[in-house]
């Protein structure tokens, strides 16, 4: 049976691959974007199954306007929202400038904060609904020169953590897609801070490091299965990886942290008072 996917900043990158893959197996898609003729192609080649919406996420009231606008077009309303849009600011955390850092979080976190206000009060009449949040492997690692990204994932995940203990009982599902690097439009949307030439040797040393080169990136087109797996699965995960370097990354990361929380167990211990 077909669904309705409400899909954010799909004028390129995976929102542009997903729409189009949900499309072609024939499921409705209502696609945003800054500028909606960006998406004229997918409308034209697909009609009255796709619907194309100008939308400034950073807008509440504009957020709620067109979701409720968007509910009605398709028989049965929405079923699966995908908080695609975003972007990332890179530089050290001294270099951002204040404008920088907020656009940063107005994008990627209050842009899918209030996509999910606007989507929830729909879910909970249905009954049911699923709600995929594209975070990153940088929402639960991190690298020099993206601290300010991170963050914005890093809220977004425990935002979408708590959300998902919320909603349980109303038949509503929440996954956080948590992607490693692939080979999309990302770093050329991407904004850069002023540098700062303090910095030039850690940004060297990223740059050299292989894990995040252009070689190691993933085929953004390889990613379309496993996103049609967890938007069928009854049960779809509340944690999904997309690439192969994430788990082991994170293993190595999470153990590290494990083991200088139980190395100063004692004295944290003692921090109770009682």
């Amino acid at each position: 049976m077909s669904k309705t996917i409400f899909i954010t900043g799909a004028s390129k990158g995976f929102g542009r691959l997903w729409a189009e893959a949900f499309l072609k197996r024939g499921d409705n898609v209502i696609a945003t974007s800054r500028n909606a003729d960006s998406l004229k192609k997918l409308s034209e080649m697909y009609g009255d199954r796709f619907l194309a919406v100008e939308l400034e996420i950073t807008s509440r009231s504009e957020v709620f306007k067109v979701m409720e606008m968007a509910n009605g077009h398709f028989p049965g309303g929405i079923d699966i929202l995908i908080n695609n849009a975003g972007f990332g600011v890179i530089g050290t955390v001294e270099e951002y400038s204040e404008k920088e850092a907020r656009d940063q979080f107005d994008v990627n976190f209050f842009g899918t904060l209030w996509t999910t206000q606007a989507i929830l009060p729909i879910f909970r009449e249905k009954g049911k609904g699923h709600i995929l949040q594209l975070s990153s492997v940088l929402g639960i690692n991190t690298v020099p020169t993206c601290g300010i990204y991170s963050a914005s994932k890093y809220a977004l995940e425990g935002l979408s953590e708590a959300l998902q203990q919320e909603v349980k009982d109303f038949g509503i599902h929440v996954t956080l897609i948590e992607p490693t690097t692939y080979s999309t439009e990302f770093g050329s949307s991407a904004q850069y801070s002023v540098s700062n030439p303090a910095y030039d040797q850690v940004k060297a040393a990223l740059a050299a490091n292989p894990a995040f080169s252009e070689a190691a990136s993933g085929i953004p087109a390889a990613t379309i299965e496993a996103l049609f797996a967890v938007v069928d699965s009854s049960h779809p995960p509340l944690h999904f990886f997309l690439g192969n370097a994430a788990l082991g990354w994170t293993q190595y990361n999470y153990s590290a942290k494990l083991a200088e929380w139980e190395e100063w167990k004692d004295i944290s211990a003692k921090a109770q008072g009682k």
